[in-house]
């Protein structure tokens, strides 16, 4: 807990010394998104690039067809509510009410534009009802992945440079993660998840920004 300008001020969900750098990570991510959204928009088949990718990862055999599976489970209804309830209830014991805020509402939040953007995207995979860009289980994944590194960054008191590189790290590996597994169970083309995983990237830390804005805003100044 510090003072700034009057007031008690826990300790931010995103590090001061990270807002440049990841500010930037945000709007390099969201054009990423865009750009794919409108390259891919309306498709109802792979793009060259998903169709090498993909007949790599599709219909793998044992064990890693039950690896995928597990995985593609994180972000279905169930195990996402298993993560969430973890991550929040950890947060509320280690007393840090805002971080569990930030691990609840950056993934619903991330989740939630995947949802928005789909209908514009309108490309579709095994049938016309399936939209599939982007992937909202691999932006759940990425999300909550990249609000577990910017606590831990906090925690840390890592720098600029170093926190910035561990929440990369730590988003791209949940994003690949989650993203074989779509490819490989075949729920998703390969550019589905990385649209899914730069709408973590660009949903995150702007929820983070604001929910420091508010906490602090609430908090009553110093006598």
């Amino acid at each position: 807990m510090t003072v700034t300008d009057g007031k008690v001020t826990a300790a931010a969900v995103l590090p001061v010394v990270m807002r440049g750098r990841l500010a930037a990570v945000a709007v390099l991510a969201s054009l990423v998104v865009a750009g794919l959204g409108v390259r891919y928009a309306g498709d109802a088949g792979p793009g060259r690039t998903d169709a090498r990718i993909g007949e790599a990862a599709y219909g793998v055999g044992a064990p890693w067809w039950h690896i995928a599976n597990a995985t593609d489970f994180l972000g279905d209804p169930g195990g996402a509510l298993l993560l969430l309830t973890a991550g929040a209830a950890g947060c509320l014991r280690a007393r840090r009410p805002r971080a569990a805020v930030l691990l609840l509402a950056g993934p619903g939040l991330a989740v939630g534009v995947t949802r928005l953007l789909k209908p514009l995207a309108a490309r579709t995979i095994n049938g016309d009802d399936n939209l599939a860009f982007p992937s909202g289980h691999t932006a759940f994944l990425t999300a909550f992945a990249l609000a577990l590194a910017l606590l831990a960054a906090g925690r840390l008191g890592l720098g600029p440079t170093s926190g910035t590189v561990l929440a990369l790290v730590a988003a791209s590996a949940a994003g690949a993660l989650m993203g074989w597994a779509q490819v490989a169970t075949g729920a998703h083309y390969p550019t589905d998840t990385v649209g899914g995983c730069c709408t973590a990237l660009a949903v995150v830390p702007a929820a983070a920004w604001v929910i420091d804005r508010v906490a602090d805003a609430r908090r009553p100044p110093v006598r």
